[in-house]
């Protein structure tokens, strides 16, 4: 019989729509209905699931309904437990980093939501602890594992886009205020004091978007609002709106060959979607141009690009969305969380880093700073080094 493993892995902030949803529900009870994960030198890692979190009542139906044995509502004791292997945090980001040092500092592996602090600073001493510690330390970069930017890169390696030129994205949709009906989003994140910002939020997710489908982040030029001045929290109580709820950037590119790249990436609370899916990303090159979603891309090829011609006297005849060809997955690929999660288990169970580890949020972290300076006096600022 091969050896098997089991790692107890304390899941912090689980009731949050992104840790209930996708690391519990499409992530973690997968793995362990499946029966664990089998790794290449025969050995077995099975998970069992810690349930944390403030809410005693959320935290007691939810091991009730997924059969889960353990839950508690103290984050400190679960992380002291020497029987716990795994800290996992997806709470608010203004108690991220505080969570996440009392866990590498009692030598858990870590597994964290994004962003992993609200400062630089915080962020890139966390990377250090856990590097003396000796951790496994994972980082969330579930885009990169989606079906539509997963094709995107292969094009990328392929050398379908020749040179590239540029990459624009469009990410959002319309979030309700909360008075009549209810926001799809929590209150905090609409309210500085409290971690909530577009920019902190998705400007780490762009950084690692940019850096594994292209290449480095060299410089950034935001522009930040609050569309919505005013919103209603859960208990439809009225609030003033703080953070900024949309955010336009531009960002300077390198890729390996040293070429440069222009990306321009849109971000809303406030935008209604007219594209096929809620996030989308053009990369064109000299060569050709695709377009990817979350699941699906299509391409354009230098040979079969149309030659269009402006007349704004006569309406469009064509159907340039018929003229791009769908790029295959040719693999059958999962969700994006979930292949993360046990890409990271793997990691842990070998004792090795992760490839998206605390120093790649570091620059997450700087990006989403760098882009609110950047809103803030008005001008382009150069990306320095993330070093430890």
């Amino acid at each position: 019989m091969p050896e098997t493993q089991v790692l107890r892995i304390a899941m912090n902030g689980i009731t949050g729509r992104m840790g209930y949803r996708q690391h519990l529900l499409r992530s973690i009870l997968p793995i362990r209905d499946q029966g664990g994960i089998t790794l290449a030198d025969g050995r077995k890692i099975t998970v069992q699931p810690i349930l944390v979190g403030r809410n005693e009542e959320k935290i007691r139906e939810l091991a009730r309904i997924h059969k889960i044995e353990h839950w508690t509502t103290d984050l400190d004791e679960v992380i002291n437990d020497p029987t716990v292997d795994i800290v996992f945090d997806a709470s608010m980001t203004s108690l991220r980093s505080q969570t996440l040092t009392k866990a590498i500092n009692a030598g858990k592996h870590i597994f964290t939501e994004k962003p992993t602090a609200e400062t630089l600073e915080e962020a890139i001493e966390l990377a250090r602890i856990a590097k003396a510690k000796g951790i496994t330390a994972g980082v969330v970069h579930d885009k990169l594992y989606l079906p539509g930017l997963v094709k995107l890169r292969r094009l990328v390696d392929e050398g379908f886009f020749g040179r590239i030129l540029s990459l624009r994205g469009e990410f959002g949709y319309w979030v309700f205020e909360g008075d009549i009906q209810a926001a799809q989003r929590p209150s905090w994140n609409y309210r500085l004091a409290d971690g909530g910002s577009m920019t902190t939020d998705m400007y780490c997710h762009w950084n690692y978007v940019l850096e594994g489908i292209i290449g480095k982040v060299k410089s950034v030029t935001s522009k930040t609002a609050t569309h919505i001045p005013a919103r209603w929290d859960e208990q439809n109580n009225e609030y003033a709106a703080t953070a900024d709820d949309a955010a336009y950037g531009i960002f300077e590119l390198e890729t390996p060959a040293g070429d440069p790249v222009v990306a321009q990436i849109n971000s809303s609370w406030a935008v209604r979607v007219y594209r096929d899916e809620l996030v989308e990303f053009q990369i064109d090159g000299t060569h050709g141009s695709a377009v990817a979603g979350l699941n699906k891309c299509v391409a354009q090829q230098r040979a079969n690009t149309p030659k269009p011609v402006w007349n704004p006297d006569l309406p469009v005849t064509e159907s340039f969305r018929d003229q791009w060809l769908e790029v295959p997955a040719n693999d059958e690929l999962d969700n994006g969380f979930k292949r993360q999660w046990e890409e990271f288990l793997e990691d842990v169970a070998y004792g090795r880093e992760h490839r998206f580890g605390l120093l790649s949020a570091a620059r997450g972290v700087q990006l989403a700073e760098l882009g609110l300076q950047s809103a803030a006096e008005r001008r382009t600022i150069d990306i320095p080094e993330v070093v430890l």
